[in-house]
């Protein structure tokens, strides 16, 4: 068992270094080459990675008890469903990230990795149902200090063909941490126990970490007996 530690907080992802450095290469090269321009095209594609790969600090969501958003994006989904990796019945809510959204995820609650599951698939619009269960897709288990489980899955999207998971079985994370990156378009599913009481909407627009998804069953119960 190891403890994930976060890299150090970059601007750009890590995954997009790479990408960054040649295309900001070429488009300086084309303008030293004096193409005029030409060059523009190049500074556009630099410019287009540099905000795709952009991962910037977030303030955590207020409420500490609450389940985290993984990821930026529009929810697309919210309601009861079955999990796919437990079998069990579930509150599930649904993150879509566009191709201009932050695709770095983040570990929804603090807790232990107790299962990762990769799942071969189509290449779907990750906007539609169909995605949760027909497209590739990658689940992590968590089961938080009190002994509860969620699920979350990242799911490749239409033109997504990279999924990126850094976590293993039994690696500690926690909430916010970065545990994994998807290219392009694609969405993120959550599967909570039933009585969880979800804290977004349909069409919501959340962001990783600063926005609470829902609550666990008996934090859900415990916020409705402070209201009463």
């Amino acid at each position: 068992m190891t403890d994930v530690t976060q890299y150090p907080h970059p601007l750009i992802a890590r995954e997009g270094w790479f990408y960054l450095t040649i295309s900001v290469s070429a488009a300086v090269l084309a303008t030293a080459l004096g193409a005029g321009g030409w060059s523009i095209p190049f500074w556009v594609v630099a410019v287009f990675v540099l905000q795709f790969f952009r991962d910037p600090a977030r303030v955590p969501a207020a409420d500490a008890r609450a389940v985290a958003s993984p990821a930026d994006g529009r929810v697309v989904f919210v309601g009861a469903a079955k999990d796919p990796v437990t079998g069990n019945d579930s509150l599930k809510i649904s993150v879509f990230m566009n191709v201009f959204n932050v695709h770095s995820n983040r570990a929804p609650v603090a807790g232990q990795v107790r299962q990762v599951s990769y799942f071969p698939g189509r290449f779907f619009n990750a906007d539609l149902d169909k995605a949760s269960t027909e497209n590739e897709r990658n689940a992590i288990v968590i089961r938080d200090s009190k002994g509860r489980e969620l699920t979350c899955i990242q799911i490749a999207g239409l033109v997504a063909r990279r999924i990126l998971c850094y976590v293993q079985e039994g690696d500690l994370l926690q909430r916010g941490m970065r545990y994994g990156f998807i290219r392009f378009g694609s969405r993120v599913d959550i599967y909570m126990p039933v009585g969880s009481r979800p804290l977004v909407t349909l069409q919501d627009k959340v962001s990783a970490h600063s926005t609470a998804l829902a609550l666990w069953p008996d934090d859900a119960q415990d916020a409705g007996h402070a209201k009463a």
